[in-house]
């Protein structure tokens, strides 16, 4: 049996992204989690909010603090960035860093935030269709060959040299039946929305829709990573309970932790885990031991059963 991968990563700064106040924050914080043997830090992309940074050029002068970790932009707001021009982007960063990049990417969420770029509403199911046209331009504009011409309904580029560098892996955070259909047609990997694990109903009911649509196209379901973006405490000792009423995960001990992450492995098909503390602990000390007490626990556990 083959060994199996997991990835362990760090979110920096909170659910609607970094502001300018926590930007030395989020730059220790990567540092760390690059020295500690994490192997991906996230951040988030909100272009509509102005106290908030720009996620690529957060995105790129971190890797350029850092030497071994990867960084993804989870997820990337896509109605905001022209996907020929994301593809410059995630191309050029893949080759400055050395393929440190992973390109989170989503049809869009907020649309009346959204729009007040200047960026027209699409409705759901026209904002799926662009999705789809800009996951196939972005693989195409990447790995040398051809010029590249694509008449689409969203995306027109005629004659354009790709890069040459290949694409990153591409994990969407969709949503709706037809957004989780182009998951298992032309994404790597899935983080599945809304803080979700792999006890969520959302997460259960998704992921049969992500696998049939990847069979359907021919593809290995069993490729398209699950990467679970949550967060919960570590405390000092066991908790009695590490759900709450919801069953929403909490957190608990750092023997808790190991063991449900490996469950969630073992028993659920997790691919990986994006960390982030929900209580008042600093972040560097929720990381800290997140790397060091659970990480090697889990990858330990996993690697046991390989």
């Amino acid at each position: 049996m083959p060994e199996r991968t997991v990835l362990f990563g760090i979110a920096l700064g909170p659910w609607n992204g970094v502001d300018a106040a926590g930007a030395a924050g989020a730059a220790s914080l990567a540092v760390q989690a690059d020295g500690d043997g994490i192997d991906l830090f996230t951040l988030a992309d909100h272009p509509y909010l102005g106290e908030k940074l720009d996620a690529y050029a957060a995105l790129s002068f971190l890797l350029g603090r850092t030497t071994r970790i990867t960084g993804a932009v989870s997820v990337t707001n896509l109605p905001s960035r022209l996907a020929p021009v994301l593809a410059r982007t995630v191309t050029s960063l893949s080759a400055l860093s050395g393929g440190r990049v992973v390109l989170g990417i989503g049809a869009g969420g907020i649309w009346d935030m959204i729009t007040k770029l200047g960026v027209p509403r699409l409705e759901p199911g026209a904002a799926v269709r662009a999705l789809a046209e800009a996951i196939t331009v972005i693989r195409a504009l990447s790995g040398g060959g051809e010029p590249v011409s694509f008449d689409g309904e969203f995306y027109h580029v005629s004659g354009l040299d790709p890069a040459a560098a290949p694409a990153p892996p591409i994990w969407t955070g969709s949503v709706g039946p037809k957004s989780l259909a182009v998951t298992g047609r032309l994404a790597d990997g899935w983080i599945p929305p809304g803080g979700a694990d792999w006890h969520n109903a959302r997460y259960r009911e998704s992921r049969p829709l992500v696998d049939e649509a990847a069979a359907a196209a021919g593809r290995d379901p069993a490729a398209i990573a699950s990467i679970f973006n949550f967060g919960g405490r570590i405390t000092p000792e066991p908790l009695a309970e590490t759900r709450d009423a919801d069953g929403r995960w909490i957190g608990g001990s750092a023997g808790q932790w190991a063991e449900e992450l490996t469950s969630a492995v073992l028993e659920h098909g997790a691919s990986g885990f994006i960390y982030r503390t929900t209580d008042d602990t600093p972040a560097t000390e929720a990381a800290r031991r997140f790397a060091a007490e659970i990480v090697p626990a889990v990858r330990a556990a996993v690697a046991g059963q390989a």
